[in-house]
């Protein structure tokens, strides 16, 4: 009887562990997944981040261009 209960103890601490272990592999898939999207969102800001700079800096030229050309002929 003390080795059917034992084997039986056994056995359910064996499952239990492979419980953890298939828990512990989602909670790293999960994980890999969670710093892909997070690169992926990077990516694209970065991205924004240099249309809006290239934007601004157009439209800075153009205001200095028509700044210059205000100043030199409506004076």
């Amino acid at each position: 009887m003390d080795e059917d209960r034992i084997s039986r103890l056994l056995a359910e601490i064996r499952d239990l562990q492979r419980q953890q272990l298939q828990a512990q592999e989602r909670v790293l898939e999960n994980q890999q997944e969670a710093i892909r999207v997070q690169q992926t969102g990077v990516g694209r800001a970065r991205k924004l981040l240099a249309a809006i700079g290239i934007v601004i800096a157009i439209v800075l030229v153009i205001v200095l261009l028509l700044l210059r050309y205000i100043l030199k002929y409506y004076r």
